[in-house]
């Protein structure tokens, strides 16, 4: 490999391999920006810096080929008319995921909602593709919460809307205590549409994911946050003063315990990434996060960088 034969390889080089290298996992050529903002290393590149060793590094144009305005994993060039395809998918997803999640975000308890998984990239497979969200709670209603969401879901189904808040947590439990690159990658990428001061909160709490991704300290799309207006807030804060109290508490602990019950075989499943408690509901009953480091790690090893795989985290 390059690190054998010559004994070196320059930190940039290896970022930008490592960084496509994951994209490629997802089937995902990169722009210049995403290479830069999404990048695998321990500390920020500029750009700038970027760029140039795109355009001079020889040893990176054998293992990365740029078509239009993309870069690729050599070998893998079909996949930038899937991105284009995935890309204009996602513009006509779009609109639809920002009203569900604006209506996310007038339910009770809920204080903070974001798009999550492909579509946040805007790598949906298809213009009916999931709405992945991460919702966070106030503290003590994470089931009711949820609760709430899944009527909305199912108002959603019935009007061709496929909505996933397949992460629910509580305000007092913003931490990821799983750290490794797959996990850095799904917060970074989240999109807020509302909550920012939670959303703030939530980045602080978990720094570490710059560790991984120095350079993705901001979300990547801009979004403006959405304020319920003065109806919906009256609504939200009625239901929650009503079920403030041990009538609350009473039904959270009811609707937890139920649930519970209901995913406690699934919860057994091998690959199971699921958590549920009083802080969070975590329904990943398949765990995408072991597959696609096992992925990308068979990708770092085909390029030669194995000395490097602390660096992704697991």
């Amino acid at each position: 490999s390059y690190i054998d034969t010559e004994g070196y390889m320059q930190a940039v080089e290896a970022a930008i391999l490592r960084t496509v290298l994951y994209a490629d996992v997802f089937n995902f050529p990169l722009r210049l920006e995403e290479i830069h903002h999404f990048l695998i290393h321990d500390q920020p590149i500029s750009l700038k810096q970027i760029s140039e060793t795109l355009d001079y590094s020889t040893w990176l144009r054998q293992k990365i080929s740029h078509i239009d305005e993309f870069y690729v994993y050599e070998g893998r060039q079909e996949l930038v008319s899937v991105r284009q395809q995935r890309e204009a998918a996602s513009r006509l997803l779009w609109p639809k995921a920002q009203r569900w999640g604006k209506r996310l975000a007038e339910l009770p308890y809920i204080r903070m909602v974001a798009i999550t998984g492909a579509l946040a990239v805007h790598n949906a497979a298809h213009d009916q593709d999931d709405l992945d969200y991460i919702l966070v709670t106030a503290e003590g209603r994470v089931w009711i919460a949820r609760a709430f969401a899944i009527l909305l879901v199912r108002i959603g189904a019935l009007r061709g809307a496929k909505l996933c808040p397949n992460f629910v947590l509580s305000e007092n439990a913003l931490r990821q205590t799983k750290q490794n690159i797959f996990i850095a990658h799904e917060v970074a990428q989240m999109i807020p549409l509302h909550g920012q001061i939670i959303y703030q909160q939530f980045r602080h709490e978990n720094e570490w994911v710059t560790d991984h991704l120095p350079n993705a300290t901001r979300p990547y799309f801009d979004e403006s946050e959405h304020h319920p207006n003065f109806f919906n807030r009256w609504a939200k804060r009625g239901v929650e003063k009503l079920l403030g109290g041990g009538l609350g508490d009473r039904i959270e602990y009811w609707e937890q315990q139920r649930k519970i019950r209901r995913f406690e075989q699934d919860m057994r499943l091998a690959h199971s990434a699921a958590k549920l408690d009083h802080t969070q509901v975590k329904g990943h009953f398949n765990d995408h996060g072991h597959p696609i480091l096992t992925r990308y790690y068979e990708r770092l090893r085909e390029c030669g960088l194995d000395n490097i795989l602390a660096l992704t985290g697991d």
